[in-house]
């Protein structure tokens, strides 16, 4: 946990310049207010107002001044930015509104909510765990996009043929420099196409990582010559990029509360119930979860998306699966959730679902055993 005058004395030691005051809009894109480090200490104040009117999904314009509270715990130095006048620092920010209170609209904001309904059930957590995949295309001689994939590796592939290894080693590195506890990278299935994993985190802190992820993601690709798209389905025929999403509930002694050492296949009832939740409100959340038309490309039969609302101990064709794991590990994996999503709302709709389950006793239907495709 950071004080106020840790923020300052970290700045001046890390030589920063500049400070990012990143806060992220309705879609899913972050967004930023850049200030030279001599205002850092105004914005540490919750001085630094924008106008929210030209943010998409905030305010109109006669509402439009907001102010950017900063989270001092996300400080971060920015090691990919290269600048030769001085190190790049952020602040993850909350949107508030002109008169000091939070706008209900910042996502994160609404994120920290469903935590709280969380907590007054009793528990104390909600763990998240990404696999977001993503592709690489070639730039062309003006730095723009082209349809040519970066390599044409397929799943687990090596070198020679996976011709992008060095791209996802030097985001691993780029990413352990910030402290990210990185688990394993590897090529997926589609030409050009990449998974990259990370460590499971409380909702809060894993979401303001995915959003660090995408951004780092990208400007390394770039670096290397390379386009980096999370966009779900960016060619028709092959397999799309999802973010599959591995999620637990832990009690305040630490326990999982989604494990019950007696049960055939590891799930506890409350993980039942959450099952049940989600399954109830999935043709909801689909707006919130897959949120572009592009987004539905990728749901159809034979490249390994859901299609059905159901769920499996193992099958990878139904939305939710339970991975072998069990104790701490036991989860599920809600399968149907892809990278245009985001974050914040999609992890919010998800507990926000679970939570109903577990609130009104719902229970869930069997689990499927056979290919749904």
């Amino acid at each position: 946990m950071y004080t106020r005058e840790d923020i300052l004395k970290l700045a001046k030691e890390s030589d920063v310049r500049y400070v990012r005051l990143q806060f992220t809009d309705m879609l899913g894109t972050v967004k930023n207010v850049e200030i030279p480090v001599t205002n850092l200490s105004r914005a540490l104040d919750n001085d630094i107002m924008f106008d929210g009117s030209s943010v998409k999904g905030f305010v109109r314009i006669d509402e439009a001044d907001m102010y950017l509270y900063p989270d001092i715990n996300t400080w971060l130095v920015l090691e990919w930015e290269k600048s030769p006048v001085g190190k790049v620092a952020r602040l993850i920010c909350d949107v508030y509104k002109s008169n000091r209170t939070p706008y209900e609209g910042d996502p994160r904001y609404v994120l920290k909510r469903n935590l709280q309904a969380l907590k007054a059930l009793g528990f104390d957590k909600f763990n998240v765990g990404v696999e977001p995949e993503f592709f690489l295309f070639k730039l062309d001689s003006n730095g723009r996009p082209t349809m040519e994939f970066s390599d044409l590796g397929g799943y687990f592939d090596l070198s020679p043929i996976d011709g992008s290894e060095d791209v996802r080693r030097d985001i691993v590195l780029e990413l352990q420099k910030m402290g990210f506890e990185m688990e394993v990278s590897h090529h997926e299935v589609a030409y050009g196409q990449h998974e990259i994993n990370f460590h499971f985190d409380n909702a809060l802190e894993a979401c303001d990582n995915i959003q660090t992820f995408k951004v780092l993601v990208k400007n390394v690709a770039r670096r290397h010559g390379y386009h980096a798209t999370f966009m779900p389905k960016p060619v028709q025929g092959i397999n799309g990029s999802g973010m599959h999403s591995n999620l637990s509930i832990s009690t305040a002694d630490g326990k999982n509360a989604f494990y019950d050492v007696n049960s055939e296949n590891g799930l506890s009832d409350v993980a039942l119930k959450f099952i049940a939740g989600v399954m109830k409100h999935a043709q909801s959340f689909g707006l919130v979860c897959n949120p572009i038309v592009n987004s539905y490309k990728r749901l159809v039969p034979g490249y390994e998306a859901p299609v059905y609302i159901a769920w499996s101990d193992s099958n990878r064709s139904t939305m939710i699966r339970i991975p072998a794991a069990r104790g701490r590990g036991q989860r599920i994996e809600v399968r149907s959730v892809d990278a245009a999503a985001n974050p914040y709302l999609a992890m919010s709709v998800l507990l926000a679902s679970g939570l109903d389950g577990i609130s009104n006793d719902l229970t869930a239907l069997n689990p499927l055993k056979k290919n749904l495709f």
